[in-house]
Protein backbone atom coordinates (compact mmCIF):
# COMPACT_ATOMS: atom_id res chain seq x y z
CA UNK A 1 0.00 0.00 0.00
CA UNK A 2 1.39 3.41 -0.98
CA UNK A 3 2.01 6.27 1.42
CA UNK A 4 -0.49 8.35 -0.57
CA UNK A 5 -3.15 5.80 0.31
CA UNK A 6 -2.31 5.74 4.01
CA UNK A 7 -1.06 9.26 4.76
CA UNK A 8 -2.97 11.45 2.28
CA UNK A 9 -6.18 9.99 0.87
CA UNK A 10 -7.95 9.44 4.22
CA UNK A 11 -7.82 13.20 4.77
CA UNK A 12 -9.42 14.21 1.46
CA UNK A 13 -12.38 11.83 1.32
CA UNK A 14 -14.85 14.14 3.03
CA UNK A 15 -14.25 16.94 0.54
CA UNK A 16 -14.14 14.57 -2.43
CA UNK A 17 -17.53 13.19 -1.40
CA UNK A 18 -18.99 16.58 -2.29
CA UNK A 19 -18.48 15.68 -5.95
CA UNK A 20 -21.60 13.59 -5.41
CA UNK A 21 -23.50 15.56 -2.77
CA UNK A 22 -23.09 19.29 -3.44
CA UNK A 23 -26.22 20.98 -4.77
CA UNK A 24 -24.39 22.32 -7.83
CA UNK A 25 -23.28 18.82 -8.78
CA UNK A 26 -26.76 17.37 -8.33
CA UNK A 27 -28.24 20.13 -10.49
CA UNK A 28 -25.72 19.74 -13.31
CA UNK A 29 -26.18 15.97 -13.41
CA UNK A 30 -29.95 16.07 -13.07
CA UNK A 31 -32.00 14.75 -16.01
CA UNK A 32 -34.34 17.69 -15.31
CA UNK A 33 -31.84 20.48 -16.01
CA UNK A 34 -33.18 22.73 -18.76
CA UNK A 35 -31.20 23.34 -21.95
CA UNK A 36 -31.18 27.09 -21.27
CA UNK A 37 -29.73 26.69 -17.78
CA UNK A 38 -27.10 24.19 -18.93
CA UNK A 39 -26.05 26.37 -21.85
CA UNK A 40 -25.91 29.54 -19.77
CA UNK A 41 -23.90 27.70 -17.07
CA UNK A 42 -21.35 26.56 -19.65
CA UNK A 43 -20.95 30.15 -20.79
CA UNK A 44 -20.23 31.29 -17.23
CA UNK A 45 -17.87 28.37 -16.57
CA UNK A 46 -15.87 29.06 -19.71
CA UNK A 47 -15.80 32.84 -19.34
CA UNK A 48 -14.95 32.89 -15.63
CA UNK A 49 -12.61 29.93 -16.09
CA UNK A 50 -10.03 32.17 -17.72
CA UNK A 51 -9.38 33.84 -14.33
CA UNK A 52 -8.99 30.42 -12.73
CA UNK A 53 -6.67 29.06 -15.42
CA UNK A 54 -4.45 31.90 -16.62
CA UNK A 55 -1.92 31.75 -13.72
CA UNK A 56 -1.57 27.94 -13.66
CA UNK A 57 1.76 27.66 -15.49
CA UNK A 58 3.24 30.39 -13.28
CA UNK A 59 1.98 28.66 -10.14
CA UNK A 60 3.52 25.35 -11.12
CA UNK A 61 6.79 26.94 -12.16
CA UNK A 62 6.88 28.99 -8.95
CA UNK A 63 6.32 25.86 -6.89
CA UNK A 64 9.16 24.17 -8.76
CA UNK A 65 11.54 27.05 -8.14
CA UNK A 66 10.58 27.13 -4.47
CA UNK A 67 11.18 23.38 -4.16
CA UNK A 68 14.65 23.79 -5.64
CA UNK A 69 15.39 26.63 -3.22
CA UNK A 70 14.45 24.29 -0.36
CA UNK A 71 16.79 21.58 -1.67
CA UNK A 72 14.15 19.45 -3.41
CA UNK A 73 15.92 19.52 -6.78
CA UNK A 74 14.29 16.53 -8.47
CA UNK A 75 10.69 17.41 -7.77
CA UNK A 76 11.40 21.06 -8.52
CA UNK A 77 12.67 20.20 -12.00
CA UNK A 78 9.64 17.99 -12.60
CA UNK A 79 7.32 20.86 -11.74
CA UNK A 80 9.14 23.33 -13.96
CA UNK A 81 8.95 20.92 -16.89
CA UNK A 82 5.26 20.31 -16.25
CA UNK A 83 4.56 24.06 -16.16
CA UNK A 84 5.44 24.38 -19.84
CA UNK A 85 2.49 22.17 -20.77
CA UNK A 86 0.00 24.48 -19.03
CA UNK A 87 0.96 27.77 -20.66
CA UNK A 88 -1.82 29.52 -22.54
CA UNK A 89 -4.62 27.15 -21.58
CA UNK A 90 -6.78 30.07 -20.44
CA UNK A 91 -6.99 31.10 -24.09
CA UNK A 92 -8.94 27.90 -24.73
CA UNK A 93 -11.55 28.86 -22.15
CA UNK A 94 -11.93 32.31 -23.67
CA UNK A 95 -12.34 30.89 -27.16
CA UNK A 96 -14.89 28.37 -25.88
CA UNK A 97 -16.82 31.20 -24.21
CA UNK A 98 -16.88 33.19 -27.46
CA UNK A 99 -18.18 30.25 -29.45
CA UNK A 100 -20.84 29.46 -26.85
CA UNK A 101 -21.91 33.12 -26.66
CA UNK A 102 -22.09 33.31 -30.45
CA UNK A 103 -24.45 30.33 -30.53
CA UNK A 104 -26.53 31.79 -27.69
CA UNK A 105 -26.81 35.21 -29.35
CA UNK A 106 -28.11 33.75 -32.60
CA UNK A 107 -31.18 32.55 -30.70
CA UNK A 108 -31.82 35.49 -28.35
CA UNK A 109 -32.72 39.12 -28.97
CA UNK A 110 -31.04 40.26 -25.74
CA UNK A 111 -27.46 39.19 -26.41
CA UNK A 112 -24.40 38.50 -24.31
CA UNK A 113 -20.90 39.99 -24.59
CA UNK A 114 -18.26 37.29 -24.24
CA UNK A 115 -15.41 39.69 -23.50
CA UNK A 116 -17.46 41.43 -20.79
CA UNK A 117 -18.23 38.07 -19.20
CA UNK A 118 -14.54 37.14 -19.18
CA UNK A 119 -13.67 40.51 -17.62
CA UNK A 120 -16.34 40.46 -14.88
CA UNK A 121 -15.26 40.78 -11.26
CA UNK A 122 -14.12 37.50 -9.68
CA UNK A 123 -16.24 36.01 -6.95
CA UNK A 124 -14.91 35.36 -3.44
CA UNK A 125 -14.34 31.69 -4.30
CA UNK A 126 -12.36 32.66 -7.39
CA UNK A 127 -10.14 35.03 -5.41
CA UNK A 128 -9.61 32.42 -2.71
CA UNK A 129 -8.64 29.88 -5.36
CA UNK A 130 -5.77 32.10 -6.41
CA UNK A 131 -4.88 32.82 -2.80
CA UNK A 132 -4.54 29.18 -1.80
CA UNK A 133 -2.09 28.62 -4.68
CA UNK A 134 -0.01 31.65 -3.75
CA UNK A 135 0.13 30.64 -0.09
CA UNK A 136 1.30 27.15 -1.04
CA UNK A 137 4.06 28.44 -3.30
CA UNK A 138 5.45 30.95 -0.82
CA UNK A 139 5.18 28.69 2.23
CA UNK A 140 7.41 25.93 3.53
CA UNK A 141 5.46 23.21 1.69
CA UNK A 142 5.46 24.31 -1.96
CA UNK A 143 4.44 20.83 -3.08
CA UNK A 144 1.05 21.86 -1.75
CA UNK A 145 0.65 23.27 -5.26
CA UNK A 146 0.76 19.70 -6.58
CA UNK A 147 -1.87 18.71 -4.01
CA UNK A 148 -4.22 21.43 -5.27
CA UNK A 149 -3.72 20.29 -8.86
CA UNK A 150 -4.19 16.69 -7.71
CA UNK A 151 -7.59 17.42 -6.18
CA UNK A 152 -8.83 19.68 -8.98
CA UNK A 153 -7.49 17.08 -11.42
CA UNK A 154 -9.56 14.49 -9.58
CA UNK A 155 -12.61 16.65 -10.24
CA UNK A 156 -11.61 16.87 -13.91
CA UNK A 157 -11.34 13.12 -14.41
CA UNK A 158 -14.24 12.05 -12.15
CA UNK A 159 -16.90 14.76 -12.42
CA UNK A 160 -16.25 16.57 -15.70
CA UNK A 161 -16.90 13.52 -17.93
CA UNK A 162 -20.26 13.07 -16.21
CA UNK A 163 -21.14 16.72 -16.81
CA UNK A 164 -20.06 16.41 -20.44
CA UNK A 165 -22.34 13.40 -20.82
CA UNK A 166 -25.24 15.53 -19.57
CA UNK A 167 -24.24 18.31 -21.99
CA UNK A 168 -24.43 15.86 -24.86
CA UNK A 169 -27.81 14.55 -23.69
CA UNK A 170 -29.30 18.01 -23.10
CA UNK A 171 -27.67 20.18 -25.76
CA UNK A 172 -26.31 17.72 -28.32
CA UNK A 173 -22.97 16.74 -29.78
CA UNK A 174 -22.51 20.12 -31.44
CA UNK A 175 -22.33 21.95 -28.13
CA UNK A 176 -20.12 19.25 -26.65
CA UNK A 177 -17.67 19.70 -29.52
CA UNK A 178 -17.26 23.39 -28.67
CA UNK A 179 -16.01 22.64 -25.15
CA UNK A 180 -12.37 22.18 -26.11
CA UNK A 181 -10.91 23.07 -22.71
CA UNK A 182 -13.16 20.80 -20.68
CA UNK A 183 -12.88 17.87 -23.08
CA UNK A 184 -9.10 18.10 -23.22
CA UNK A 185 -8.65 18.35 -19.47
CA UNK A 186 -10.98 15.45 -18.78
CA UNK A 187 -8.48 13.40 -20.81
CA UNK A 188 -5.02 14.84 -20.13
CA UNK A 189 -5.52 15.40 -16.40
CA UNK A 190 -5.31 11.64 -15.95
CA UNK A 191 -1.60 11.92 -16.76
CA UNK A 192 -1.15 15.11 -14.74
CA UNK A 193 -2.80 13.47 -11.75
CA UNK A 194 -0.41 10.53 -11.98
CA UNK A 195 2.58 12.91 -12.06
CA UNK A 196 1.36 14.84 -9.02
CA UNK A 197 0.76 11.57 -7.18
CA UNK A 198 4.31 10.39 -7.87
CA UNK A 199 5.81 13.66 -6.64
CA UNK A 200 3.80 13.63 -3.43
CA UNK A 201 4.55 9.95 -2.83
CA UNK A 202 8.25 10.76 -3.12
CA UNK A 203 7.93 13.55 -0.53
CA UNK A 204 5.99 11.29 1.84
CA UNK A 205 8.76 8.67 1.77
CA UNK A 206 10.99 11.06 3.68
CA UNK A 207 8.26 13.10 5.39
CA UNK A 208 5.18 10.90 5.93
CA UNK A 209 3.90 13.34 8.54
CA UNK A 210 3.27 15.90 5.77
CA UNK A 211 0.37 13.89 4.31
CA UNK A 212 -2.22 15.64 6.42
CA UNK A 213 -0.86 19.09 5.53
CA UNK A 214 -0.77 18.28 1.82
CA UNK A 215 -4.35 17.07 2.04
CA UNK A 216 -5.44 20.25 3.81
CA UNK A 217 -4.01 22.40 1.03
CA UNK A 218 -5.44 20.20 -1.71
CA UNK A 219 -8.93 20.15 -0.25
CA UNK A 220 -8.92 23.93 0.17
CA UNK A 221 -8.33 24.17 -3.56
CA UNK A 222 -11.10 21.68 -4.32
CA UNK A 223 -13.50 23.49 -1.99
CA UNK A 224 -12.81 26.77 -3.80
CA UNK A 225 -13.42 25.15 -7.17
CA UNK A 226 -16.73 23.63 -6.11
CA UNK A 227 -17.87 27.00 -4.78
CA UNK A 228 -16.74 28.56 -8.07
CA UNK A 229 -18.99 26.14 -9.96
CA UNK A 230 -21.84 27.11 -7.66
CA UNK A 231 -21.17 30.78 -8.46
CA UNK A 232 -21.37 30.00 -12.19
CA UNK A 233 -24.65 28.15 -11.73
CA UNK A 234 -26.10 30.96 -9.60
CA UNK A 235 -25.24 33.56 -12.26
CA UNK A 236 -26.71 31.35 -14.97
CA UNK A 237 -29.92 30.81 -13.00
CA UNK A 238 -30.30 34.53 -12.37
CA UNK A 239 -29.92 35.42 -16.05
CA UNK A 240 -32.24 32.67 -17.26
CA UNK A 241 -34.80 33.69 -14.65
CA UNK A 242 -34.67 37.35 -15.70
CA UNK A 243 -35.16 36.38 -19.34
CA UNK A 244 -38.08 34.11 -18.50
CA UNK A 245 -39.77 36.86 -16.47
CA UNK A 246 -39.29 39.38 -19.27
CA UNK A 247 -40.83 37.00 -21.80
CA UNK A 248 -43.87 36.25 -19.61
Amino acid sequence: MSLMQTQYLPHVQETRARLETDAVVRTLLSPDITPALMERFLIEWSARGAYMTEPVDGWIRGAGERCIALGQEKVGRQLITHAKHEAGHHLMTIQDARVLVGTWNRRHTVTLDADALVAQEPTQAMREYRQVHEEAITGDLPLGQAAIEYEVGYLAVVLVPRILARVRAVLGQGTLDTLTFLREHAEVDVGHTALNERMMEELLRSHPEEGRRLAAVGTRGLDCYLRFLDDCLRAAREDVGIRAAAAA
